[in-house]
């Protein structure tokens, strides 16, 4: 039986800073923990988004695939669907939304999750081009990304919020990919101006955290030298 209750996390945002993007689980073993869920694949190459057990990368030229099992992720939060509705919107900005939500849910020190399906106006989204050892520092990764506009689209939102606490091992507050009804326009969400349509929330009480133990470079690599919060920030934000 599912529990519905548990956000599972493979990997922290923390060791994408030093470009630790050797993929260490595959998207087989992911769907075990999840029906739903974001990520990106080894070398980060593209935008995750796990939507009714089907896993869809936006890779770095835009284009949207489906995946298989052996794709190989060195972060990922997938989880088991059991959204309630929350709220409809109609023409609710980015910021708007954010702090209607954060008043109505008052979940910030906890983690859920937000499924939001409607028209989106003047969406910015981005995507990585997969790159290959010796891999670049987060930073250097995100410099290089390639950014997809479109200015009016119907889709999915999917996102994650995280609690400040957990900041670095994820990305306080909300973090969101997208994928468009036709699956020819997703990624990372940078911004959008609005927003109509129906917005669904999923409280989690429990953290499965799972670190790559047998990843030798994880292992061994010091994370005092980095600047992970500002370099997560800078990249995912």
């Amino acid at each position: 039986m599912t529990n519905s209750n548990v956000l599972f996390q493979h990997g922290t945002l923390a060791l994408l800073v030093p470009g630790l993007l050797d993929g260490t689980i595959t998207m087989k073993e992911l769907l075990q923990h999840g029906d739903t869920g974001i990520g990106t694949g080894e070398g980060l190459d593209g935008e995750l988004m796990i939507l009714d057990g089907v896993p869809y990368q936006t890779d770095g030229t835009g284009k949207v695939n489906i995946v298989s099992d052996d794709f190989t992720l060195p972060f990922a939060n997938s989880h088991f669907a059991k959204y309630e509705k929350l709220m409809s919107v109609e023409n609710i900005s980015r910021p708007d939304l954010q702090s209607t939500i954060i008043s109505k849910v008052k979940s910030a020190n906890t983690f859920y999750s937000l499924r939001i399906h409607g028209t989106f106006k003047n969406m910015k989204a981005r995507a990585v081009r997969k790159s290959t050892k010796p891999y670049q520092t987060l930073a250097q990764t995100a410099e290089n990304q390639n950014i997809f506009d479109s200015e009016l689209i119907d889709g999915t939102l999917l996102s994650y919020y995280s609690p400040e606490v957990f900041d670095g091992a994820a990305v306080a507050g909300f973090h969101s990919h997208f994928l468009a009804d036709d699956h020819k326009f997703g990624g990372h969400i940078l911004s959008f101006e609005s927003v109509t349509g129906d917005v669904k929330f999923q409280r989690f009480d429990s953290l499965e955290q799972h670190l790559p133990t047998d990843n030798k470079e994880f292992m061994e690599h010091d994370f005092t030298k980095d600047n992970i919060i500002n370099d997560i920030h800078s990249a995912e934000k």
